[in-house]
């Protein structure tokens, strides 16, 4: 049996070169022909001594992950969804702007925490990803942009964990990509362009500024404890105060000076002015000190029987005027990709419905001929 390649950072990839007796530095050439020149076939290798390259193929592969479907929107959103196994898939999203190209990746099939308003949570969980499976999802996305936008520069700049599932309750697999995703030798991003969004996970954020402090991003979506534990279940074991206390303790091993909350509009919920009010409150006068942090508005996206619906517009930006004209940067994101239900909280692949799973995984396997078409954007505020 072979073991995937993708699932090691460059420690365990040395690691598994030992074991061949190889040396370290052929792990190095390794590292770089997978991530950073998208080489699937050894005999591709040409740097590697042949006696390696007739050794590997027994051993080791190079697994990318079956593509189901690709679908472009009209802002220039792609959206992949992967085949993972027993009729689960996962959806990858890449966002292009002016100065970046963001990748949103998706860490679980299906979630565990079931925030009300998110359409993964509702499918319910399924499985952990393997780090090579997470891993894939930026290494097929990376090498087939490069190839149709005929360019050998990077094109993803930008990482963020906040596809489908919580990143850090697949805490052991997460490691190794981040890792991964900073390495030099492979893709290079700084600690600033890779972010990791989480609803919570408290003992997990510290381990996290112990053992690869990377930007966080914290699902909010309410100012009180009450309100936020029907939105986001997970409050009821890590309350708000627990949460901030985390953030405060996570701040000076982070890249940035601030942490970002993330806070989905839901009308008559969450969006009224003592909601503003309430959140000014909680995030100025935390621990006396408050927090230092940026907080990013969500338009909710709805779907099939969330019982939710969007703030208007003009109530979004007022909710906005008050958070900014309190002292705390606020900005409204800019809804990208909804028409192929690839914006926030709309990720739900296939694992919802798993009836006729062959014939549907057929049908997303038609759509994958559909031509890819770039778009640049202006940057979102």
């Amino acid at each position: 049996m072979t073991v995937n390649l993708l699932d090691f950072d460059l420690e365990g990839l040395a690691a598994f070169c030992e074991q061949l007796g190889e040396k370290r530095f052929r792990a190095v050439q390794l590292f770089r022909w997978i991530h950073q020149k998208g080489a699937s076939r050894f005999d591709e290798m040409t740097d590697l001594a042949k006696s390696l390259r007739e050794k590997l193929p027994s051993v080791a592969d190079i697994s990318d992950l079956p593509v189901l479907s690709r679908q472009d929107s009209a802002d220039g959103t792609i959206k992949w969804l992967f085949d993972v196994g027993d009729g689960n898939a996962v959806e990858t999203v890449f966002i292009p702007e002016d100065d970046r190209g963001t990748l949103c990746i998706s860490s679980q099939a299906g979630c565990a925490v079931g925030c009300r308003f998110c359409s993964t949570g509702h499918q319910g969980f399924s499985r952990n990803l393997t780090t090579g499976e997470i891993l894939a999802q930026l290494w097929h996305a990376e090498h087939f942009l490069r190839k149709h936008l005929n360019t050998s520069d990077r094109v993803v700049t930008n990482v963020v964990m906040m596809g489908m599932g919580e990143p850090l309750q697949n805490y052991t697999a997460l490691v190794p990509v981040l890792r991964v995703m900073l390495d030099d030798h492979a893709y290079g991003l700084s600690r600033r362009r890779l972010t990791v969004s989480t609803s919570g996970v408290v003992p997990m954020m510290d381990r996290l500024a112990q053992d690869c402090p990377v930007a966080l991003a914290v699902s909010l979506h309410a100012p009180h404890d009450a309100l936020r534990d029907d939105l986001v279940p997970l409050n009821r074991k890590y309350p708000l105060s627990e949460l901030l206390d985390a953030c405060l303790r996570y701040l000076p091993a982070a890249p940035r000076d601030f942490i970002t909350f993330e806070y989905c509009m839901l009308d008559g919920v969450n969006d009224q002015p003592e909601h503003a009010l309430q959140l000014l409150d909680l995030l100025r006068k935390h621990r006396g000190s408050g927090v230092p942090c940026k907080i990013n508005l969500i338009p909710f996206n709805p779907f099939p029987d969330s019982g939710l619906t969007c703030s208007p517009r003009p109530r979004v930006l007022e909710f906005a005027r008050r958070l900014n004209d309190g002292g705390i940067v606020t900005t409204v994101r800019k809804t990208r990709g909804d028409d192929i239900d690839a914006a926030c909280g709309q990720l739900a692949g296939d694992v919802l419905d798993r009836t006729n799973v062959a014939e549907r995984m057929a049908r997303r396997r038609d759509s994958v001929a559909r031509p890819i078409r770039i778009v640049r954007t202006e940057r979102q505020a």
